[in-house]
């Protein structure tokens, strides 16, 4: 989550720095990628196509079973002679060419539920590993010409009309080499998907996040990788593809000013119903940090020495003459 207070405002003509907004609360919020992962294995799967096999998949002959006393499994056979195909097993899913087991139906659950304050929990976490430069480092984000994370830009770019225009603001911020990356990474896909209308697959660039459509979406939406999405509607599926933290966001100057009324702050409450921001339950998460502070250390009993107790050897006196003299009380005496 982001530790600065206050972050910078880029001109979208010069790229030069034209004003500070402060940070939203949403972005202070404590990272759960394990929670973004599963509240996204969710809701992928609401836009699913039902999908079944044939009904007569598999039971395409006229195979009867020979019975008993022949020696041979009690599976149907295929009739008729002077071919391979005659009198071996069919219909069973342990024969070639037999049906499937359990073949798929169309009134199988396809859509899962996923809880409102689920939802919001995992995208508020997704927000927070936007800000944090490591996290979309890590994720595959070309942002080493970017001068800050969050980028935010002035509200004039939600105006441009041409990609060209657009082509040239995310240059000028250096954002424009995640494009080229997305650009260059688009393949032929692997497999029978590239006949079914999924032929290419292309990474994801950064994520434009307006506060008002006036011709930023036909700017942009043309971009290789390029994703728009309005504030008041930001979706998992956008903020964390895949189920991983850390997507590029630019934000325009409206929307990042509207993260603390629509998911709230310490002073003012969210106008999402419900909704409370989650918070850390521990103030410093870093264990190393706090064991190795002074006011720890200073009652931490110090590191006992262990002592090393060897074991008394015992020896056998029907064997060693002088341990069984040791043992005569006539000579102890």
């Amino acid at each position: 989550m982001a530790a600065r207070s206050v972050v910078t405002v880029f001109s979208s003509e010069d790229g030069k720095e034209c004003g500070n907004v402060s940070m939203p609360a949403v972005l202070s919020t404590p990272l759960r990628p394990d929670l973004v992962k599963l509240v996204h294995t969710g809701i992928a799967k609401n836009k699913r196509q039902a999908y079944a096999v044939s009904k007569m998949a598999g039971m395409q002959t006229s195979a009867e079973s020979w019975g008993t006393g022949r020696a041979v499994s009690r599976i149907p056979r295929v009739p008729g002679g002077g071919t391979h195909r005659s009198g071996q097993g069919a219909f069973g899913n342990m024969c070639r060419g037999g049906h499937m087991f359990s073949p798929n139906k169309i009134w199988r659950k396809w859509h899962v539920k996923v809880g409102l304050k689920q939802r919001r929990h995992a995208l508020a976490s997704a927000l927070a590993a936007s800000a944090v430069q490591p996290l979309v480092e890590s994720r595959g984000h070309d942002i080493s010409e970017v001068p800050e994370v969050p980028l935010v830009i002035s509200n004039d770019v939600q105006e441009l009309q041409k990609t060209s225009k657009a082509a040239e603001v995310l240059k000028t911020l250096g954002a424009l080499a995640d494009v080229e990356k997305a650009k260059s990474s688009r393949k032929i896909r692997a497999g029978k998907g590239k006949m079914r209308n999924r032929r290419y697959v292309q990474k994801r660039g950064p994520l434009i996040v307006y506060g008002e459509d006036k011709g930023i979406v036909k700017a942009f939406r043309n971009l290789p990788g390029v994703e728009l999405c309005c504030v008041d509607r930001l979706n998992l599926l956008q903020v964390a593809p895949g189920g991983h933290v850390g997507r590029f966001i630019v934000w325009t100057e409206d929307a990042f000013t509207k993260l603390n009324s629509l998911y709230g702050s310490l002073e003012e409450a969210s106008s999402k119903k419900g909704f409370v921001l989650p918070r850390p339950t521990m103030a410093i998460s870093d264990l190393t940090r706090l064991i190795n502070s002074d006011e720890i250390q200073s009652a931490v009993n110090p590191k006992k020495r262990q002592e090393i107790r060897l074991a008394p050897r015992k020896k056998n006196p029907l064997r060693n003459k002088a341990l069984m003299m040791k043992l005569n009380p006539s000579i102890a005496k």
